[in-house]
């Protein structure tokens, strides 16, 4: 299956408008005209990058974070993982989140994927590492993260 550039396809920006800014989350409002129609004014999130990481044992276990979320209000596992600070590369940001999170460290860390999870109204640009060589450095040091680490 490849993958074609076609200009015709191509949104055209005509300017934005902030609603909520802050350094975790930017919301507005962006004057687009998609080709063949009509401007309107098109709602984006923009978020800060955000890294994780699978960090597999010599069995192939992934450690995974129990926590509860309260924006969808449940209880589920989520890789170890946050936001990329300003000038920080992502793979070091998927280890520095996950020896805070964790307590542990990747030996070795390979890019998996980077993705868009809601390219269509979102912004918020996914690095997912897969980590081998796990070095246990300590307890975790960030523990709102998680009730288990498992």
């Amino acid at each position: 299956m490849g993958v074609t550039s076609d200009e015709r396809g191509l949104w055209q920006a005509h300017g934005e408008r902030a609603i909520y800014d802050s350094p975790w989350v930017w919301l507005g409002q962006v004057d687009v005209e998609p080709p063949g129609g009509a401007r309107y004014w098109h709602h984006v999130v923009r978020l800060r990058k955000a890294a994780v990481a699978a960090l597999l044992d010599d069995q192939d276990r992934v450690l995974m974070l129990w926590r509860h979320r309260f924006v969808p209000d449940r209880w589920g596992w989520e890789l170890p993982g946050g936001l990329v600070d300003e000038g920080e590369e992502p793979a070091a940001a998927a280890n520095r989140e996950l020896t805070e999170e964790t307590g542990y460290r990747a030996g070795h860390l390979d890019h998996l994927v980077t993705f868009q999870p809601m390219p269509g109204t979102i912004d918020a640009e996914h690095y997912v590492y897969t980590g081998r060589d796990p070095l246990r450095v300590g307890d975790p040091t960030d523990l709102t993260e998680a009730a288990r680490v498992e």
